[in-house]
Parts: C-alpha cells; sequence; structure tokens
C-alpha cells in the first residue's frame, strides 16, 4: 500500500454554490492526527470576508476549490492575498464516483483532501492586471461576433425582399451600400435612383445595380434594417472604447506586441488575445508543448490497448483558440512558411485541421519568442522544398504526370 506524503499540514477544501459555500478544514489534531472542521458561508460579501477571516484564523496555508462557473471568482480573489497557496481546480481532476453519497460537505472533504497530499494540479489564475485585460478583450470579441451576426441577418433581410446587393456589391455595408439601404429605409423605391448612390468603383457596376435594387422591399423590412444598422452602428462605437481602453491597458506589454505581430498572420488584437489570456509571462508554461496543450491546440490522444482511436483536440481555452484560427486564416493568404503550410496541409487534410496545425505553430513560436525576446524570422514559402529528398521528390512530379497520360523524360539542366 503506498502511504501517501502530507503537502500541507492546514489546508482548506471548498465546495462552491451560488448561494453558499460548504468549507472544510483540516489541521494537526492531538496524538499525530487529524482535526477536521466544516462550516457553511453565504456568498455575500460580508460573509466571504468572515470566511476568510476565519482560514486567516485557523493559519491554513492552502486552500483549493473546484471553478465552478463564475461562483468561484469572489471567493478565490478575496483569499488569495491572504493564504499563501490558493489553489482553483479542474472540475474533470476531481471527479469521484460516490453513488447516492453526493453532498456538499463530502465535496468539500474530498477536495480538501486532494489538495493536502498535492494530489491535483492547479489551474492558471492569471495576476489582477491580466484579469482586467482579459475581461475587456472577451467583451471585445464578444461583440464582433454579434456584429457579424447582425450583418449577416441585413444580409438575409435584403434576400428576403429581393433586394440582390450582396451580389453585386463586395460589402453592402460600405459607403456605397450603407446609402443605398439608408435610402431603402426612409422610402426610396426606384432602382435608377438606388443606383445613382454608388461611389468608388461601384459606380461601374451600375446596370448590374439597378437589376439588384429592383425587389419587394416593404416597410416591416425597413423597420428591421434601421434597428439592425443602429445595432451596427452601437457595436462599432462600442467595440472602439475597448480598443481605447484595452491599449491604456496593455500598454506595459508594447514591447511584446512588437515581437508577436512579427508572426505571420498576428495583427495587434490577436497578440493582444495572447497577452490577455497567457499573461505574457511564459515562465508560468514549462514548454511551447505545454502552452498548445492549455490552449487546446494540439491533437487529443485516446489510446487504449496498444490501439489509437480518433480524437477531436482538447476544448480548452476558447477565446485564445479563436483568435489562433483567425491569425491562421489571416496567414494562409501570405507567401510565407507558416502560409504555405496551410495550404500544403489544407489540400491533403481540409482548412479545419490546416487551421489548427498553424495556430499550434504560431502559438509555439510565439512561446519561443516571448521567452527570447526574438523577432520572428521567416523560414520562406520553399522551406519544406529545400528539405525534401531530391530523388524522392522528382519521382513523386513524374509518377504524377504519367498519371495524367504524358510520357516523361527528363534531361538533368
Amino acid at each position: 500500500m503506498i502511504e501517501l506524503e502530507l503537502q500541507a499540514e492546514r489546508c482548506a477544501g471548498i465546495d462552491i454554490g451560488q448561494e453558499e459555500v460548504v468549507v472544510r478544514v483540516h489541521r494537526p489534531g492531538p496524538n499525530g492526527g487529524r482535526s477536521r472542521q466544516t462550516r457553511t458561508y453565504a456568498t455575500m460579501t460580508r460573509d466571504l470576508l468572515a470566511l476568510r477571516d476565519w482560514l486567516v484564523a485557523e493559519g491554513v496555508t492552502r486552500v483549493g476549490m473546484e471553478a465552478t462557473g463564475v461562483y468561484w471568482k469572489p471567493v478565490f480573489y478575496l483569499l488569495e492575498d491572504v493564504v499563501a497557496e490558493c489553489w482553483l481546480l479542474n472540475p474533470l481532476h476531481l471527479k469521484q464516483r460516490r453513488r447516492g453519497r453526493k453532498t456538499d460537505v463530502i465535496d468539500a472533504g474530498w477536495i480538501c483532501q486532494m489538495t493536502e497530499y498535492g494530489l491535483v494540479t492547479p489551474s492558471f489564475v492569471p495576476p489582477p492586471p491580466i484579469r482586467v485585460l482579459r475581461q475587456l478583450t472577451r467583451r471585445r470579441a464578444t461583440l464582433i461576433s454579434e456584429r457579424t451576426r447582425e450583418k449577416n441577418r441585413l444580409s438575409a433581410l435584403l434576400e428576403d425582399a429581393g433586394i440582390k446587393l450582396a451580389v453585386v456589391a463586395t460589402d453592402i455595408f460600405g459607403v456605397s451600400g450603407r446609402h443605398m439601404i439608408e435610402a431603402l429605409i426612409v422610402g426610396e423605391r426606384d432602382p435608377h435612383v438606388l443606383a445613382d448612390l454608388a461611389v468608388g468603383k461601384l459606380v461601374r457596376k451600375h446596370p448590374a445595380l439597378i437589376e439588384a435594387l429592383t425587389g419587394r422591399f416593404n416597410h416591416h423590412h425597413a423597420l428591421i434594417a434601421r434597428q439592425i444598422l443602429d445595432h451596427v452602428d452601437y457595436l462599432n462605437t462600442a467595440i472602439g472604447q475597448l480598443d481605447t481602453q484595452i491599449e491604456v491597458e496593455i500598454a506595459p506589454f508594447r514591447h511584446v506586441i512588437d515581437l508577436l505581430i512579427t508572426l505571420p498572420g498576428v495583427a495587434d488584437r490577436t497578440a493582444q488575445v495572447i497577452i490577455a489570456e497567457t499573461g505574457g509571462d511564459m515562465s508560468v508554461f514549462p514548454s511551447a508543448a505545454h502552452l498548445a496543450s492549455w490552449a487546446g491546440v494540439c491533437p487529443g490522444l485516446n489510446a487504449s490497448a496498444g490501439k489509437s482511436k480518433p480524437t477531436g483536440a482538447p476544448k480548452a481555452n476558447k477565446w485564445l483558440r479563436a483568435a489562433l484560427g483567425d491569425a491562421a486564416t489571416a496567414c494562409s493568404r501570405t507567401q510565407t512558411h507558416l502560409g504555405h503550410r496551410y495550404r500544403r496541409l489544407a489540400a491533403r487534410r481540409g482548412r479545419n485541421r490546416a487551421k489548427l496545425a498553424v495556430g499550434h505553430s504560431i502559438l509555439t513560436a510565439a512561446w519561443h519568442m516571448i521567452t527570447t525576446g526574438t523577432a520572428h524570422h521567416d523560414l520562406g514559402p520553399e522551406y519544406y522544398t529545400r528539405r525534401q529528398n531530391p530523388e524522392r521528390r522528382r519521382r513523386q512530379l513524374t509518377d504524377q504526370l504519367e498519371q495524367l497520360g504524358y510520357i516523361v523524360t527528363l534531361t538533368a539542366a
């Protein structure tokens, strides 16, 4: 039987709910045993302060709590400054099978026991300045997604009205498209008059615009379109306000952003998300592989009895993963090593796998760049071709031509 080593003599485990928390404290008892005490507190700030005072009075040096929704945050933020080790624990690491014996008190005791013996690993919780930055960048990402959905709703509304503006104009929210939609809302229905509102390159498509703007745009379409445009304007203003505040909060990390934007596909917003989600301090992650696993941009593993079963990438930090996906998509349009890697993988494995792989490469490069303070050096789009065996490459190309029905004769240059 393996005897576990006690790592924290005075330890607490907290089972967190929305209305109350149950706290179990383990401490040295008489005759070398362990003394156990359980208390229940409400989740109002006054009660949580009383909980904090009790833990300080008991001399607790390590506290473990389960990451339950957002309810752990008030508890964690009050305790992190007064307890030497405040551990936030992944619920998947705490699963226990106690059929017929599941209570908050039992859960608190289980959390305390797992924490005091070090049988679980605490999750990464960034320091307060990074938490502020993370809330701002996540709010911005939410608003950008909502703006995209609203634009799609307006496009669908125009289709319902028989207005095919999206077929002729690249962006219906451009200057020309916005003028035409505003005119439709106020009651203009003549396609010739609407087409005359075009500016720039769209003027050359005047005949096509007349056809596209002939439809059945009615008063209810105008009401919904007005609401959508107003909402999009509000979202643009809100996103601009968040951009301004993020620039203020991220000022201490300006040198890190200057490094990250040297990566293909990584713009200021993506660099800001990387810093907000990782904390900008790569010493938290022992290696680039640990960071990729934490972010969920690495292949999943499901092996048993010597057989590997198909599985997707792990579900982890969806905010960082989404930003890396956007960077990979932007990178696919560049003539760089990562752009060539995306196109090579997309042709063979599909765009989703290519996006995940290139996102992994971007995050790995970011770990090394931040750790060493070195800017990105592109390997070039011909990197894989240079590394490949010339004789093998010649056979591949020859076989492809022969499969197309050609007789190939090669002469060395």
